[in-house]
């Protein structure tokens, strides 16, 4: 993508997706993002009067308009458009499918997310070469992503960045008491993750936030904005502190207890979210509703 070399679109020709879709022969049709595939996907399934569910991942009219100097208006409207001709549109949280339901979409489906409990625990802490406490940040480093919210706080001990992404060089600059420690993944995650005291979030603008989960079965409790996504995900439970004043809520949440921040992630499991979503496909589709576990759920 244009001025964000870590996302890359799979650019096709119509004829393309549509021969791969006819020789799957497929029952059901997700489309999962509203990017390049997908709207090849959805002008196949339109042409042909086929049925479709589609998922809503990503305010892309707010990171357009935290990027460039434009309205968030055209672009919300042709999203609008895109999921609106969908059987189906499931979203992670009920703050999001009440603020879609608002902006006029319909048919919308909770879809919960999932987190891999066995490779994200507690067990997996190291000692890392910083200062504690540990105040760790993981995710994609961009503007719409706040850091420098997170980044700009007068903490005790580290300040700590697991990921890559656009505005990673010019953070990195500017934030010489921060250490960035580029994209990590699997194991070598699953250990910073442990090994922090604090996972702080400070984005305003994601659906959900798949890392609160992640930081959240590490054992390590959570601190971030009271906002949509992390409101959701966090709640009224005991597992994080959420507060406007973000450095109030870092502090406050290093005397969250490590094991009942565990004890609420594995709620979250990924044959629970596996669950849902076959149950709206089918349901979407008219084809009855999903009457045991799915055998394949990974």
């Amino acid at each position: 993508m244009p001025g964000y070399a870590e996302i890359r679109l799979a650019l096709a020709a119509p004829s393309q997706v549509a021969q791969r879709l006819e020789a799957a022969a497929p029952d059901c049709i997700h489309i999962a993002t509203e990017g390049p595939l997908g709207i090849l996907a959805r002008r196949w399934c339109m042409r042909n009067g086929r049925k479709f569910t589609t998922s809503y991942h990503t305010r892309f009219p707010e990171y357009l308009s935290a990027r460039l100097p434009v309205p968030s208006w055209p672009l919300a409207a042709l999203l609008r458009r895109f999921h609106g001709s969908a059987c189906g549109t499931m979203v992670s949280t009920q703050s999001l499918d009440e603020e879609l339901s608002a902006q006029g979409y319909r048919n919308l489906m909770r879809w919960s997310r999932g987190v891999d409990a066995e490779l994200f625990h507690p067990a997996k802490a190291q000692r890392l070469p910083f200062a504690r406490p540990i105040f760790l940040y993981a995710g994609r480093i961009a503007v719409e992503k706040n850091l420098e919210a997170f980044l700009a706080l007068e903490l005790p001990g580290s300040k700590v960045i697991v990921g890559d992404g656009p505005a990673r060089a010019a953070l990195q600059e500017k934030y010489h008491d921060a250490h960035f420690l580029g994209a990590r993944q699997k194991e070598a995650l699953a250990e910073v993750y442990a090994s922090a005291d604090v996972f702080v979030f400070p984005s305003l603008t994601d659906t959900f936030g798949v890392v609160l989960l992640e930081a959240l079965a590490s054992g390590v409790p959570v601190a971030a904005l009271p906002v949509p996504g992390p409101r959701d995900v966090i709640g009224k439970s005991s597992a994080g502190v959420l507060d406007f004043d973000l450095r109030r809520a870092a502090l406050a949440a290093m005397s969250i207890p490590r094991d009942s921040c565990r004890k609420y992630a594995l709620q979250f499991s990924w044959r629970e979210s596996a669950r849902q979503f076959f149950g709206n496909v089918l349901r979407a589709n008219g084809m009855g509703v999903l009457r045991e576990e799915p055998k394949a759920a990974a």
